[in-house]
């Protein structure tokens, strides 16, 4: 009877591990969505015509080492995927990455294309960032401070659009207190939009040839399209010498679906 007692003790101890490692993982995967200090990776692929003449058995057997390579980095990367096929004619899908090192990053991407459809896959585009906590905002006026607050609607946003800036060498010369009034300008324009226009932003100086990614989640194509117009039209818009080139506009879908799209 003792005996039984010890083993169910062990039984529920080690179950609360499981459950509080499993709750673990998910959190940690949240600290990276929204953390500063995380590590961002763009990768952007197009799939080789000559995958389409492997035969389906050949794809789904390729697909089953790509969800591999997943699972074997899921301790130390993030990564979310969306597709671009016919939406682009320059790339088929993107990963975006996200770690506390960019070593990581790097790593799970070496190891993507050493896969079987890796080796089918040109690489067109990688960007790099890093997040940040907002420079310019805590010397906003609290009413836009507050509205900046308002979270995005409820609901499934199936559309992404990434798009990568430069700024010029004035915009960096210019003080902070000169950048911060453009900025008020620029913050305004997209009060209208942030129930339906999700934005994250990383900056890039020094980790490439961008100063910033910007990355939007939207179910309104119309309101980011809209978003674009106004942001053109304010001061700091003058300090772009590339806002996009490439734009990345696609859909948001799970790793097993972009898989299946590509093993038909």
């Amino acid at each position: 009877m003792r005996s039984r007692s010890i083993l169910t003790v062990v039984m529920v101890g080690l179950l609360a591990w499981f459950c509080g490692d499993t709750a673990q993982a998910a959190a940690d995967r949240e600290k990276l969505l929204k953390d500063p200090g995380v590590y961002g990776s763009f990768a952007v692929f197009k799939v080789d015509g000559d995958w389409w003449k492997l035969d389906k058995a050949a794809r789904g057997s390729a697909a089953t080492e790509v969800k591999a390579i997943f699972q074997k980095h899921a301790d130390t990367v993030t990564a979310d995927t969306y597709l671009l096929r016919g939406l682009s004619e320059k790339a088929d899908f993107f990963i975006r990455v996200h770690s506390m090192e960019m070593l990581h990053n790097q790593n799970f991407l070496v190891d993507l294309m050493g896969t079987t459809f890796g080796k089918y896959l040109q690489n067109t585009n990688t960007f790099n960032g890093i997040t940040k906590t907002a420079n310019y905002v805590p010397a906003f006026p609290d009413d836009l401070k507050e509205a900046m607050k308002t979270p995005p609607d409820a609901g499934p946003k199936f559309y992404v659009v990434v798009v990568p800036i430069r700024k010029d060498a004035e915009w960096w010369i210019t003080s902070q207190d000169g950048r911060g009034t453009m900025m008020k300008e620029h913050a305004d324009a997209t009060v209208t939009y942030l129930k339906t226009v999700k934005r994250k932003l990383y900056h890039s100086s020094g980790l490439d040839d961008l100063d910033f990614i910007t990355y939007f989640e939207t179910a309104k194509l119309d309101d980011f399209n809209n978003l674009v117009i106004g942001l053109q039209r304010v001061n700091e818009n003058r300090h772009n010498t590339q806002f996009g080139s490439p734009t990345l506009l696609g859909t948001i879908h799970s790793l097993e679906e972009i898989l299946e799209i590509f093993s038909r």
